[in-house]
């Protein structure tokens, strides 16, 4: 008589949280925010390896598509822990051309940073306007975030008249705030309070929010 050996059941598999089987999506006249997956990392290889584009970034430019596939498998445990909440911008005719998102989560306070980059043809084409109102959308309708920061560089003109003109206030300088590479620069910083988003024209772009947001980042 031969016995043989039980067959071990394989452990099941933990389900997903909600928040990554029912993912957030932002929706706006012209553009979509959504979350990155690896079939978009060709794409951002190629709108964050040039130079230009991250002149003014701790990061970059890419130089290896390993890069931005490292990027994008980060970035559901971040969401997870409350470190980070980036968004693939995606045009509705031109698919995607930059990233947005929340980090520097503070529920305590109620504030987090807002940050944005584009490709190059897109500076001064209004997809900062309409990015801006999605992301304040999110985070002042959805998220009861209260405060909203934002950052730039002394020396970089163009993303401080992209901020004032969305309505963020100019409220100070940050001495040897950020590092990019060896150098070490000023930086401006921006606020907008959602009493002033409330009553601005960024709060009538019309902004559709569907999906479960990470419970990181719900501070209501």
């Amino acid at each position: 008589m031969t016995s043989e050996e039980p067959r071990s059941t394989p452990a099941p598999s933990a389900a997903a949280p909600q928040h990554e089987t029912d993912p957030i999506v932002l929706e706006g006249p012209a553009l979509t925010l959504r979350y990155a997956t690896q079939a978009d990392t060709g794409r951002l290889f190629e709108l964050a390896g040039d130079p230009q584009v991250t002149r003014w970034f701790s990061w970059g430019p890419y130089t290896d598509p390993e890069q931005p596939r490292a990027y994008v498998a980060s970035l559901a445990a971040k969401r997870e822990r409350g470190e980070l909440l980036d968004f693939l911008v995606v045009h509705r005719q031109d698919g995607p051309i930059g990233v947005t998102g929340l980090s520097e989560l503070a529920p305590r306070d109620g504030r987090a940073t807002v940050g944005t980059w584009f490709a190059a043809p897109w500076w001064g084409s209004g997809a900062n306007r309409e990015s801006k109102a999605m992301i304040a959308a999110l985070a002042f309708r959805r998220l009861g975030v209260n405060r909203l920061t934002a950052w730039a560089n002394v020396e970089n003109t163009r993303s401080q008249a992209a901020l004032e003109g969305v309505g963020f206030r100019r409220e100070g300088i940050l001495r040897a705030w950020h590092r990019h590479g060896t150098a070490v620069h000023d930086v401006f910083v921006f606020g907008l309070l959602r009493d002033e988003w409330s009553s601005s024209a960024l709060a009538e772009v019309p902004v559709r929010i569907s999906g479960t947001p990470p419970p990181a980042w719900l501070l209501d």
